[in-house]
């Protein structure tokens, strides 16, 4: 994930499973792979131990607010809040710099 000399943004959606997570790998995958479809996405890195921690990156706020208003994505997000998260919060970012380490 690489989107060198400009700004972008990053949502970082951090979450704790509720014990009832049947269903919830394959909508993730789903929601990944229309999120790759959209206008404005760059990438996502996600991990999950204890927490999870998702982090999504996006050209501009624009393509965040047309992401969260997918209907897909929202009937995603329903189901999550009634059976897959136990809490979760969502936090938008704008990357002014990146720099990596690579062995």
């Amino acid at each position: 994930m690489s989107n060198k000399g400009s700004s972008y943004y990053a949502v970082i959606f951090t979450s704790q499973q509720t014990e009832t997570i049947e269903g919830y790998d394959d909508m993730a995958q789903t929601m990944e792979n229309l999120a790759k479809q959209q206008p404005g996405y760059i990438g996502i890195e996600s991990a999950r131990s204890e927490i999870g921690i998702t982090v999504s990156y996006w050209k501009n706020i624009e393509a965040i607010k047309n992401w969260k208003a997918n209907l897909d994505h929202q009937m995603a997000q329903k189901l999550g809040r009634k059976q897959w998260y136990a809490w979760y919060k969502v936090r938008i970012c704008k990357v002014e710099r990146e720099y990596e380490f690579n062995m």
